[in-house]
């Protein structure tokens, strides 16, 4: 799917137009989303790798207007609160510390939970939908209140939405209501050694 509003964004090399209009918006409609979108989101993630195909990652999530809501909603921060407040579905990524086979410690447990956020983020864009990840939220509040075992750790929540004008934003954010530029490559990758 296009993005106009990614327009701005100009990759140096050839990558898969969906990679570089994916972008993190915050204004949102307040309307519903099909039980089929928000399966096919989840689908999405649980096709990511991951060492030993361990899967790692579980999504624990809320839609508005439902009995859960105001216990996601209640994590955040003011801040993300105020833009929230009109997401279709608020999620917690949490992922598990172990191997479940042997339970050994997995020290790629984080990047195998990030892996298929990409996933569930890029799947989310595919479709026209807002997809905001977040750390702004009370990170021991949500492991209490959401029964996170201890070998799992939480590790970010995002905001999932129907795309809105930005002018349903408080005016402070509307001009930061723009996709953002990335960092040239020779700043992240490096062969030989690290710089």
């Amino acid at each position: 799917m296009s993005n106009p509003e990614a327009t701005n964004r100009k990759a140096d090399h050839p990558i898969l137009p969906l990679i570089l209009n994916r972008w993190s918006p915050r204004s949102m409609t307040g309307e519903k989303i099909s039980e089929e979108e928000t399966l096919s989101l989840f689908e999405a993630a649980r096709w990511a790798p991951s060492s030993y195909n361990n899967q790692p990652w579980r999504f624990v999530y809320a839609k508005r207007e439902t009995p859960h809501w105001d216990k996601f909603f209640n994590l955040l921060i003011e801040f993300n609160q105020s833009w929230c407040a009109n997401a279709a579905l608020l999620g917690v990524i949490v992922s598990g510390k172990v191997f479940e086979k042997n339970k050994k410690p997995s020290i790629t447990y984080a990047l195998d939970a990030g892996s298929a956020w990409q996933n569930l983020a890029l799947e989310g864009t595919s479709r026209g939908l807002v997809v905001h990840g977040m750390q702004g939220f009370d990170y021991q509040k949500a492991k209490e209140i959401l029964q996170i075992p201890d070998d799992f750790e939480v590790l970010a929540m995002f905001a999932v939405g129907k795309k809105a004008p930005k002018e349903n934003l408080p005016p402070d954010l509307q001009e930061r209501e723009v996709p953002s530029g990335r960092k040239k490559v020779d700043e992240i990758a490096f062969e030989g050694s690290f710089r």
